[in-house]
């Protein structure tokens, strides 16, 4: 695989659950300044590699974060320096919008801006919702709580040590077609201002709309790393996911279709 002077790299890395090998022998690398996409299809290994990532599953191999081995880290010291957004986050306690964002302020270096949690509701097009209980909302509406949360933890791109970085697991699967666009440019506003972001995604449209890089693995494995124009080609995708697909193929049929790539986000809504 190819190298690019990146701040997070994994080498070697091979997780087994049981008898089962869920990554083998992989590695991988992702920079600040870029949107990193991990795709392919499900039990690929995808959330695995983020969760090793994110030291949150044994495995062999060395990952390293801005030139340090993450197995050296203290808690505290990743959590100031990346942002982790699960696929699912259950709370059973009845806490409100403002209390669950304020978890991802206390854990990051920004303590001290009280205000910071408001504004990072806002960036997810949830103003006006932080009295509100967190189990009352829709799914959608909770996975923006949960990104604000991871927001307000590292909310500085950049800071004197170093880029800062976010980890998304999924981060739009419960969310309608404005609202994955809104948190798709939020994310790839994070890399222009000198964050690095990784994140696994499903749809393949909004991945070449907004990823730098593509990471496609199929088996535990890498298959192709690269931009979109040159993985996410008839070849590797069809050999990812074992169906035959065509890129950029408009259906046969009278079906009414949407493009997304000439969508864009209303700033008057």
């Amino acid at each position: 695989m190819e190298h690019w002077g990146s701040d997070m790299e994994a080498v070697g890395i091979s997780v087994r659950l049981g008898r089962k090998t869920i990554l083998r022998d992989l590695s991988f690398a992702a920079c600040p300044g870029h949107l990193t996409a991990i795709a392919g299809p499900n039990g690929s290994g995808k959330t695995t590699l983020l969760r090793t990532l994110t030291a949150d599953v044994r495995h062999s191999g060395t990952v390293t974060i801005n030139g340090q081995r993450v197995s050296d880290m203290k808690p505290w010291e990743l959590a100031a320096i990346r942002g982790v957004l699960a696929q699912a986050t259950r709370i059973a306690f009845p806490f409100t919008v403002i209390e669950v964002v304020g978890l991802g302020l206390a854990a990051g270096t920004a303590a001290g801006n009280a205000s910071l949690p408001l504004h990072a509701l806002e960036r997810v097009d949830l103003a006006g919702y932080a009295n509100r209980f967190y189990h009352e909302l829709s799914g959608g509406e909770q996975q923006r709580v949960q990104l604000a949360r991871v927001l307000a933890q590292v909310w500085d791109p950049v800071a004197q040590d170093g880029p800062r970085w976010l980890l998304l697991d999924e981060p739009v699967s419960s969310l309608d077609i404005g609202h994955q666009l809104l948190v798709m440019e939020l994310a790839r506003d994070f890399a222009r201002s000198g964050g690095g972001v990784i994140a696994v995604m499903h749809d393949l449209n909004l991945t070449a709309m907004f990823a730098d890089r593509v990471a496609i693995m199929r088996d535990g494995r890498i298959m192709d790393i690269g931009a979109p124009k040159d993985v996410m080609t008839d070849h590797v995708l069809s050999s990812a996911y074992g169906c035959r697909l065509r890129v950029n193929a408009t259906p046969s049929s009278d079906s009414p279709f949407l493009l997304p790539q000439v969508a864009t986000v209303d700033s008057g809504q």
